[in-house]
């Protein structure tokens, strides 16, 4: 998630649109786009070649764009790679853990790990679903939690 959402393309922008949007919003400016302007029977043939590419290229772009922003699954797993990047971006993150590190406590149900100050990163399954930043419970560190499948870039 966040070695993709690192270099993913924004979307919304490539949609002209704004993540509170509606669905029927995006639709509109999806179809916009893609219908009217950068469809391939829309391009031109005459007009130079490279223009032509471009205009394919940013079809191509426009309905991978849709792809994810139209299905409401994938909109908002997008969404939460957005706001996991912009969280990252925001706040100082001191260390990247895989979670296989953390020890889980059975008697509370969480995963814990030990903060250089002695205090403790806190992490509940739930919390594995939305989020993968945890503060420290002393301190003001922040670290951010991943599952060795994925490959992370500093």
């Amino acid at each position: 998630m966040a070695s993709n959402s690192a270099t993913q393309k924004d979307w919304y922008c490539i949609l002209g649109a704004h993540p509170s949007d509606s669905q029927a919003e995006l639709k509109q400016k999806y179809q916009k786009l893609a219908l009217l302007q950068y469809h391939p029977d829309k391009q031109h043939k005459e007009e130079d070649i490279e223009l032509t590419t471009e205009g394919s290229h940013k079809f191509i772009e426009i309905s991978q764009a849709w792809k994810i922003l139209g299905n409401e699954e994938t909109k908002r797993e997008y969404d939460l790679q957005r706001r996991e990047t912009e969280m990252t971006r925001m706040c100082h993150v001191d260390n990247q853990v895989p979670l296989e590190e953390m020890e889980w406590e059975d008697d509370m149900e969480f995963y814990c790990y030990t903060c250089r100050c002695g205090g403790k990163y806190i992490l509940t399954e739930d919390d594995l679903e939305q989020s993968l930043l945890v503060n420290c419970d002393s301190c003001s560190l922040i670290i951010e939690v991943y599952r060795n499948s994925r490959h992370l870039v500093q």
